[in-house]
């Protein structure tokens, strides 16, 4: 029975987890010829808090910068 485990920085609708969940089956039956009554998806949404790249939380790198700030992009 496949498993998949997805994960997501920030959230997303209904729709689209709705979606995901249809095309991830889906890929699975055409791809490995699995059963879509046993694929098993877990989507798990990711607060920009609680996740950091290249040194600093996605949440302060999504943040606009205020004129001056050392963090901002100097090209901006």
């Amino acid at each position: 029975m496949p498993f998949v485990s997805i994960r997501i920085s920030g959230t997303a609708t209904k729709d689209q987890k709705s979606a995901i969940v249809a095309d991830v089956t889906q890929s699975l039956v055409e791809r490995l010829g699995k059963d879509p009554a046993a694929v098993q998806i877990v989507i798990e949404e990711v607060s920009t808090e609680n996740y950091g790249a290249g040194g600093v939380l996605i949440a302060d790198r999504d943040a606009p910068k205020a004129k001056g700030d050392a963090h901002a992009d100097p090209s901006q």
